[in-house]
């Protein structure tokens, strides 16, 4: 399904280098920086909502902002907040208003390719970010191995559980994300390896709403008479709303919990022993990777990427830049606030002051 990533320390280096030229505070205006001249027209962002993660506009949008700026070129994000309507609008505003590289992280693949094709007709390149657009067009993508993140969710619920007997619940993403798809068959690859280990339950939760989850999982528990030993959920959102389910039955604690974005409630979870890991994606990397190959393909180059991921309904390979997902739990909880993902004083408030002391957060 994907070729093997090589080269990332030398893309990562590439990518820190291509954006330090200096750039004003305008969003749609920069100046500066000798790469800015060779960069004509403007970039565009499409970020899908601010429900199903915290991520886009606490982590990405920023990121993004950042790099653009420094680079010296113009750009646009917005956020489709959850509307595919609101995302095909955005999309023809910047396509009228003259972006030449589109950057995409669809809500689903059908309206997402829609924008792609759109775009593709009046000469727009277009990259897939975070997500991949199954049967779109896009020039690029650029995520985590979604794959290794799934993994990754795996071998945590695996080092939680032991080898003991274990009924395990799954809580997959939405239906409509190709990289919730990928996630589940990365967590199975790995769980469904130990004979101790039985599925009982799994169910994508749609749109990645977390009421949702609460309600499925709350169903999960009640068939299976309260006898699940183990939840791989795919995001801390779904996680938190299985761990209120688990609370309202006194179970919380007693039966681990999968995660993924390392957001601060995720964490909080992990201090308090209720979530047994989470999955960190750098942020900065991926949008750093992003902004390198979106400002290249802006000058005319050809895209350095390390890999290649395939879109099975459009029968294609995607050239891409892949990088790797962290895996992290109270041992190493501390490593997400030393990167500066997360800010210590929001982590650590209050109650979570002794616990992030004890966790070796300084």
């Amino acid at each position: 399904m994907r070729k093997g990533i090589i080269g990332l320390a030398a893309f990562t280096a590439a990518a820190a280098l291509t954006l330090t030229a200096c750039g004003d505070d305008k969003k749609d205006g920069a100046s500066g920086g000798g790469d800015a001249a060779a960069a004509k027209g403007k970039i565009g962002v499409i970020l899908p909502d601010t429900k199903s993660s915290v991520r886009y506009e606490s982590f990405d949008r920023p990121f993004l902002e950042q790099s653009f700026k420094a680079a010296g070129v113009k750009y646009d994000i917005q956020n489709a907040e959850g509307s595919t309507q609101r995302f095909q609008t955005i999309a023809d505003q910047m396509i009228t208003g003259g972006v030449t590289v589109l950057i995409v992280d669809g809500l689903d693949s059908n309206s997402a390719a829609a924008v792609q094709r759109k775009a593709q007709q009046q000469g727009v390149k277009t990259i897939d970010y975070d997500r991949l657009t199954l049967g779109g067009v896009s020039d690029y993508y650029v995520s985590f191995d979604n794959v290794k993140v799934g993994e990754e969710l795996g071998k945590g619920l695996q080092k939680c559980l032991g080898d003991k007997q274990a009924n395990i619940a799954y809580l997959n993403g939405a239906p409509t994300d190709n990289n919730a798809t990928l996630f589940a068959q990365g967590a199975h690859s790995v769980l469904d390896k130990v004979g101790t280990y039985k599925k009982v339950a799994e169910q994508a939760v749609p749109d990645w709403d977390n009421q949702k989850a609460a309600t499925i999982f709350e169903q999960m528990l009640t068939q299976q008479s309260g006898k699940i030993d183990g939840v791989l959920a795919a995001n801390d959102g779904l996680g938190n709303a299985a761990i209120s389910i688990l609370k309202k039955n006194s179970q919380a604690g007693k039966v681990p919990v999968t995660g993924q974005d390392a957001s601060v409630q995720g964490l909080q979870n992990i201090l308090d022993g209720t979530q047994c890991m989470t999955v960190y994606k750098p942020v900065k990397q991926e949008a750093d990777a992003v902004a390198k190959l979106a400002i290249d393909v802006m000058k005319g180059q050809k895209g350095e990427t390390n890999g290649t991921t395939n879109d099975s309904q459009g029968k294609r390979d995607v050239p891409s830049v892949l990088l790797n997902p962290i895996g992290v739990s109270k041992d190493n909880v501390k490593q997400v606030v030393t990167d500066g993902f997360v800010k210590k004083d929001e982590l650590c408030k209050g109650a979570y002051a002794a616990k992030c002391t004890a966790a070796g957060i300084q």
